[in-house]
């Protein structure tokens, strides 16, 4: 099967569950630090939202701050827009992580989110959140080890701006690809649901120097690119070319 049929499937199967108890990303997602009768208490306040198609966005900058949300199928991108209206972007979501826990803290959104491809999600009203975890210890942990993870890995991207086009390349196809591995998929063959652009934009790179990069790996042997669908050939080399140590962290 192919990672594009792989993804078609894993999608599908995403949408027709309705619950957390049966989701295959629970463990990803706040459900994985709960016991059985929390995962009720959660699923009580969850609410499921109809599909977001390409283009259409989750929430805007500005939009009163009531609920987060977590990302069933799908992806999505976030990004803020500088003083003349461009696009800067933030980061990338995928299936099983959180969106809008940047707003935490303030009454509105300071980004903003947009699905890259049909997206699902699950809204968390805010309120019975917070009311949730002051009853529920783990639940409160879950939330902080969450966002400590968001920092940490903004962190580690803006230090990666000092470093070659080639390496930051590296370093964001092997996170893409121990992120995939995290939800039991391929973590050498997936779909890239951002455009080179957006690639670019995220790397602090040029579309065309992103192109070019992909042409000399691809030439280099340390991947493969049908479409939207990559192989990773040789993640060691890879990872030595990003000169990073990727450790598996949950």
């Amino acid at each position: 099967m192919s990672a594009h049929d792989f993804h078609s499937t894993f999608t599908q199967s995403i949408k027709i569950q309705m619950n957390c108890h049966d989701c295959t990303l629970s463990r990803l997602c706040l459900p994985g630090c709960l016991q059985h009768g929390e995962v009720d208490l959660l699923e009580n306040i969850v609410k499921r939202n109809r599909p977001l198609h390409k283009g259409d966005h989750l929430f805007r900058a500005g939009e009163p701050m009531q609920q987060v949300y977590a990302l069933r199928s799908g992806a999505l991108k976030t990004y803020l827009l500088d003083q003349d209206g461009n696009q800067q972007i933030t980061g990338f979501i995928l299936p099983g992580e959180l969106v809008g826990l940047d707003a935490f803290g303030s009454s509105s959104f300071p980004s903003y989110a947009e699905a890259l491809e049909t997206s699902l999600v699950c809204t968390i009203p805010l309120a019975e959140l917070e009311e949730l975890a002051g009853h529920i210890p783990s639940l409160r942990k879950q939330l902080l080890v969450t966002l400590s993870r968001e920092l940490h890995e903004e962190q580690q991207n803006y230090s990666h701006n000092r470093e070659s086009a080639e390496q930051r390349l590296a370093v964001f196809l092997l996170n893409l690809s121990l992120r995939y591995s995290r939800r039991s998929l391929s973590a050498t063959s997936f779909i890239l649901s951002m455009s080179r652009g957006e690639i670019g934009n995220y790397l602090g790179l040029t579309t065309e120097t992103v192109s070019r990069l992909f042409s000399r790996l691809r030439q280099q042997g340390l991947l493969e690119i049908k479409g939207r669908e990559l192989h990773l050939m040789h993640p060691t080399a890879l990872n030595r070319l990003g000169r990073i140590e990727v450790q598996q962290t949950v």
